[in-house]
């Protein structure tokens, strides 16, 4: 896994969908089928809509899942960022996005566990390992990786914002138990966070007080860039970072393309599926 997962490294492939000439009934089926809540519409191997369990509410059964559907929806590319998607999905309350390729075809389904799945990957050893050769490298010195538990009221960041919306994914996954370790360079008298800051800042509004932590002891006699940046940008403690609401931080595609793209071709579809009399 690379340090920044895609969604096609994590999203479902197999997807249960339904047609736009498909009736409620047959959804309601489908529902009672698979345990799900929610299906993408497709046609033509093209996604051009989604129908949940609320859509439905209080319609008819003979009804067309064209005439109900959601066609403005949130979709997401097979390239895209895990962390991006993660952004999303907290953000938008969406349980799952549909995964489509350029073409705008189906290629899978991504949920909110597959997020949370991916987060706790993200954090490895190898990551961890790769920080410790560049130290190495750069400063001509060695150092070890040992694992601890701190207090997150001695970090010091070396970031200066988080964003809220990944802020909300990070406080869901450790009200879970579901949180990788941060990563802390600690110097004889001081802790350096060098990776984390989202869920150190979660930790600190649940009021939790340790963290499990990739540690890399070195010396003061080591002079870090990073160090000097954040000295050089005010960052003392937690309460220096900012946090920044997620409508600065655009991250996803409405895909509003699909509703124009599809109108004429919905209702060819329709056409040639009218019922007999």
């Amino acid at each position: 896994m690379t340090d920044h997962p895609k969604v096609k490294d994590y999203m479902t492939t197999e997807v249960n969908t339904v047609s736009p000439v498909d009736t409620v009934r047959d959804v309601i089926k489908l529902i009672r089928k698979t345990g799900h809540d929610g299906f993408p519409v497709v046609s033509d191997l093209r996604v051009i809509g989604y129908i949940s369990a609320a859509d439905m509410l209080e319609k008819g059964f003979d009804e067309k899942v064209s005439d109900i559907m959601s066609r403005d929806m949130l979709v997401a590319d097979t390239e895209m960022d895990m962390s991006d998607v993660a952004r999303v999905i907290f953000r938008s309350g969406k349980s799952k996005l549909p995964v489509v390729d350029s073409s705008e075809h189906l290629r899978g389904i991504i949920t909110n566990t597959d997020v949370i799945r991916s987060h706790i990957e993200r954090t490895s050893p190898q990551k961890v390992w790769t920080l410790k050769k560049t130290l190495e490298t750069i400063h001509n010195i060695h150092v070890d990786v040992v694992r601890e538990t701190v207090n997150i009221d001695e970090l010091v960041p070396t970031q200066s914002k988080v964003y809220a919306d990944e802020l909300d994914g990070r406080i869901y996954e450790l009200r879970k138990g579901l949180a990788e370790p941060i990563v802390v360079i600690k110097k004889p008298h001081k802790l350096m966070l060098v990776d984390g800051h989202h869920r150190v800042i979660a930790a600190k509004k649940l009021g939790i007080k340790n963290m499990d932590a990739y540690v890399i002891p070195i010396g003061d006699e080591v002079q870090l860039g990073l160090e000097k940046t954040a000295s050089a940008s005010g960052l003392n403690t937690l309460s220096d970072i900012k946090i920044l609401d997620y409508a600065k931080h655009p991250l996803i595609e409405v895909t509003k393309r699909l509703k124009k793209n599809d109108e004429n071709g919905l209702a060819d579809v329709n056409q040639h599926h009218q019922p007999s009399q």
